[in-house]
């Protein structure tokens, strides 16, 4: 017999909203910090501040961090594609695009992961859900930049900066997978270690162009501390809650919520325009994602 736990089965679903507002309103931060810091600045801003509250958490759980040094240099690897690359990244096609796009772009995520396995287990035949699921989320990605007008005010660069930041995202996962997992060590270590090697990898870069101007307005910078405390501090112990509690299947759902939550937050805060082919785009992306994950069973293989 197990004691009774004062946790209820559904005590997942307040983290889990949390983490879709926190990483939905993650792009509008970015714009907000651009106000004041680089892309590169923004980048390790987040880190650092992500990593000083992991690093504390860990501290107050008595959670030790990694000692194997094999292990350091994969979390470094991890980080650069979860944290340094995309960091800089998405902050500097922001420069340019709306956050709303931004936000969009992020929900391709569960595509690129799934064709970074396939790309990675090249020994298993991809399956029929799984090509439909890439080729329906390919023309969601066509629909939200209104390829059939070309791309607008969006500049090309940009959104391939954008969907270069998503592919890296995409590889994270079956890296970590076969290089981190096994390890089994706490999700807290993992993540302290791993935020805190991308801090220390983009601090020269942020030495040498981090600020963009010496104003610091308030908006701009509570939203750098959300950015970093939240966004890439708490959201982490947030996921690893939900994994624990619900299962890895309702954590990565999540991914479903953080693209409506960052086109409302744009729309409002931001007064950015938003176009019928963005939302209506995203959500053939989202099926495509849906499909692709074998979440709509649309076949027994």
């Amino acid at each position: 017999m197990h004691s009774p736990s004062p946790s209820p089965k559904n005590s997942w679903v307040v983290p889990y909203l949390a983490l879709g507002a926190v990483w939905g309103c993650s792009f509008i931060f970015i714009k907000l910090g651009l106000d004041f810091l680089t892309p590169f600045g923004v980048a390790f801003g987040r880190c650092a501040l992500g990593a000083m509250t992991l690093l504390a958490w860990a501290k107050y759980k008595k959670i030790s961090l990694p000692k194997s040094g094999k292990l350091w240099a994969h979390l470094w690897v991890v980080s650069l594609m979860l944290n340094v690359i995309p960091g800089v990244l998405f902050a500097l096609a922001e420069t340019e695009v709306t956050s709303i796009l931004a936000g969009i772009i992020n929900a391709v995520t569960p595509l690129m992961t799934l064709i970074a396995i396939m790309v990675v287990t090249r020994d298993e035949k991809p399956k029929f859900y799984q090509v439909l699921g890439i080729g329906i989320g390919f023309i969601g990605v066509l629909t939200v930049l209104g390829a059939w007008q070309g791309l607008g005010d969006n500049p090309l660069w940009a959104i391939l900066v954008l969907l270069a930041a998503v592919t890296c995202y995409g590889f994270s996962f079956p890296y970590s997978r076969r290089f981190v997992i096994p390890h089994k060590l706490p999700s807290e270590s993992i993540a302290a270690a791993q935020v805190t090697t991308g801090a220390l990898t983009l601090l020269p870069f942020f030495l040498f162009d981090g600020i963009a101007r010496d104003e610091y307005r308030p908006g701009p910078v509570l939203a750098m501390l959300a950015l970093g405390i939240f966004g890439s501090g708490f959201a982490y112990i947030w996921n690893f809650k939900i994994m624990a509690i619900a299962g890895s299947a309702i954590a990565s759902s999540v991914t479903y919520i953080t693209p409506i939550v960052a086109v409302i937050v744009g729309v409002v805060f931001l007064q950015e325009s938003l176009f019928w082919y963005e939302p209506v785009g995203a959500l053939i992306v989202l099926l495509g994602a849906a499909i692709g994950q074998n979440r709509i069973k649309l076949s027994k293989n």
